[in-house]
């Protein structure tokens, strides 16, 4: 196989899912960091249409979106498949990645970001309920993918981290271990593999760009007619 490259930041949750499944891999890869506030060439030529990391490039030909680059890295490497092999297990591996990302993540930051308030329980209610469809997935389970990890638990695998960092900048609590036991669980056990645990961003340094982006959200607010 060709030279691969990862374009990313260190912040974002969608670029260390592509770290995991490489490593996993074992696949040799240039890591090229992405300033997002000034983006580089490099970033507007692989990815002209979104203008967004991750974008992987393998033998000079780019990939955009990270679920789609999860499924690529598997299906050109072979070792430590991510899928699972029934058409039906992988069927629900994409639609459970697709839920998280639509809804409990972009639920998770509405709920960081919203005005205090009414705005703010709505927001955080809406985000538990999509919480617990994942608790229902996970429970009785070692990892989603079964006794190792698999291409759903790379796509979820921001939780025990990221999540955290957004209850601290939003000044809230979503994943109460008593709420949800078994991803509670399962977050802890994920987080300790030493492979994933070495890709994690410091704690510190997402806080403060979490609290850096909330500032930002709320001076554009208060600055609106």
């Amino acid at each position: 196989m060709g030279g691969a490259k990862l374009v990313a930041t260190t912040q974002s949750l969608f670029c260390t899912r592509i770290e995991w499944a490489l490593k996993l891999k074992g696949v040799e890869y240039e890591y090229i960091e992405e300033d997002l506030r000034n983006k580089s060439p490099i970033l507007l030529k692989y990815n002209p249409v979104h203008k967004k990391v991750p974008v992987f490039v393998h033998d000079d030909r780019a990939i955009a979106e990270s679920l789609v680059i999860l499924e690529y890295i598997d299906e050109t490497w072979k070792e430590h498949p991510l899928l699972p092999q029934d058409s039906y297990d992988r069927a629900k591996a994409r639609f459970w990645a697709k839920f998280a990302d639509e809804k409990v993540v972009f639920g998770a930051w509405r709920a960081c970001t919203a005005a205090e308030g009414e705005e703010k329980e709505k927001a955080i209610e809406s985000a538990l309920e999509s919480l617990a469809y994942l608790e229902k997935q996970i429970e009785g389970k070692k990892f989603f993918g079964g006794e190792e990890i698999g291409y759903l638990d790379l796509a979820l695998g921001w939780i025990p981290h990221w999540l955290n960092t957004m209850e601290e900048a939003g000044g809230m609590k979503l994943l109460e271990v008593e709420r949800f036991p078994s991803l509670h669980e399962w977050g802890h056990n994920f987080i300790q593999i030493p492979l994933i645990k070495e890709c994690l961003p410091p704690r510190e340094k997402l806080v403060n760009y979490l609290n850096a982006s909330l500032t930002y959200l709320r001076s554009l607010s208060a600055n609106k007619p």
